[in-house]
């Protein structure tokens, strides 16, 4: 029994320490991906908005777009 609480509390020591590592030493690169990540969201959607006129104003064009940046699905 007093083993058992011993490793509980030794996992519970391991645990804290991963998340100080994750969130401490490793906090600048979430900051870079959720700032890249920020950045990225918007291109998306204006990449988007720009195709579906694409598709509106110009079908060949889309489809010309499509297949040459889709791929083909196999």
């Amino acid at each position: 029994m007093l083993q058992t609480i011993f490793m509980i509390g030794l996992l519970a020591l391991a645990g804290l320490f991963l998340l100080k590592l994750a969130f401490g030493i490793l906090g600048g690169v979430f900051a870079v991906f959720f700032w890249l990540l920020w950045k990225a969201i918007p291109i998306f959607f204006l990449g988007l908005l720009v195709y579906f006129l694409l598709r509106v104003f110009a079908p060949e064009t889309a489809k010309d777009l499509r297949d040459k940046f889709g791929g083909n699905g196999s």
